[in-house]
């Protein structure tokens, strides 16, 4: 076994502390990574204090993953020692069933097996990327931009891919109104990505607090939802509206934001359940529809466009001793725009 050492949360109600544990050998197709980078996500909030069920404590969490490779199995042809790569929310799937072929592994039937809360397929529970090394199978590693920072991309792993999805699935690109409901973690990403597809960018905040901001990263357009009149101004305007936010809005304003035929797509989980009017989507052919992640291809495709576009994410690094500080700065939505771990801290 390989020896690690991360942070982990012991039960629901815990602090993220120092933590010791094992990774498995290196299998014959497996990559050993020397985890420099691993960008803090909401998600990993949740899943360490219990909000989402089936939570395995303790619990490494992390799923942002930048590093080195530093060993490969004698089967390993993707990757060779020294390589820059990243680990993002799979790490393995069924990999047989007609999601996995499609290469949408992110939908798999039997459901991915997550980089961390999960098990393996030998029942091992899966540790994140709060850790100074992981060991993950070849066919679920990704190749890093060599021309970016890579603790600013680390956050490409999961915000960036959240967001390229459903835009490359929606067709956002020139001639395309695409709207982005919060200006977060994964809002910025989704200002930068649509931007750089070349679609007409609005942002639709709660805070006009971030309309520099916004404007900066790449939209041509922003409205303070927080102003009443914004809905007025708008019906009928978006082909996309691609919602961020968690906390529970009212859809319906949204929906009426849509052009005929345009669609509304959640990649936030509300707080609480949506009621929807069905008249404003039958009479407009609009749809509601969600999105989460992309599978290995097309999150090796985003990160060769953001290579190719200069995207990165707007980050704030922190040593790993500062894990808790920054999950409560999150939730207080202190942070332009994602903190990412600098795990030299460990040592």
């Amino acid at each position: 076994m390989i020896k690690s050492k991360g942070y982990a949360a012991a039960s629901a109600q815990s602090p993220l502390a120092p933590y010791a544990f094992e990774r498995r050998e290196v299998r014959e197709h497996d990559v050993a990574i020397d985890i420099k980078f691993c960008g803090i996500c909401h998600t990993d909030i949740h899943q360490a204090r219990g909000e989402f069920p089936g939570s395995i404590f303790p619990m490494v969490p992390g799923h942002e993953i930048a590093g080195v490779v530093t060993a490969v199995g004698s089967k390993v042809t993707k990757y060779k020692i020294g390589d820059k790569v990243g680990v993002g929310c799979m790490v393995d799937s069924c990999r047989t069933c007609s999601q996995c072929q499609q290469g949408l592994e992110q939908y798999c039937a039997l459901t991915p097996i997550w980089a961390y809360n999960s098990r393996d397929k030998d029942g091992t529970p899966t540790m994140g990327g709060y850790a100074d090394n992981i060991v993950v199978d070849e066919n679920y590693v990704l190749r890093m931009p060599e021309n970016l920072a890579l603790g600013a991309c680390a956050p490409l792993l999961c915000a960036g891919i959240t967001l390229y999805s459903p835009l490359r699935y929606w067709h956002a690109g020139p001639g395309k109104r695409v709207a982005i409901v919060g200006l977060g973690g994964l809002g910025h990403m989704g200002v930068k990505i649509a931007h750089a597809l070349g679609a007409e960018v609005t942002v639709l905040s709660h805070s006009p607090k971030k309309q520099a901001d916004a404007k900066r990263l790449g939209a041509d357009h922003f409205y303070a939802t927080s102003d009443p009149d914004t809905f007025k101004k708008l019906p009928g305007n978006f082909n996309l509206i691609i919602n961020t936010v968690s906390t529970s809005l009212d859809w319906n304003q949204y929906t009426a934001l849509l052009t005929v035929g345009g669609s509304f797509v959640a990649v936030g989980i509300p707080d609480k359940a949506i009621s929807i009017e069905a008249f404003p989507l039958i009479l407009g052919r609009r749809s509601i529809a969600g999105s989460v992640i992309g599978g290995i291809r097309e999150t090796q495709e985003m990160l060769d466009f953001c290579a190719q576009h200069q995207v990165t994410s707007d980050v704030e690094v922190i040593p790993i001793q500062k894990v808790n500080e920054a999950f409560e700065r999150i939730l207080k939505s202190d942070v332009r725009y994602r903190f990412v771990i600098d795990m030299a801290s460990l040592k």
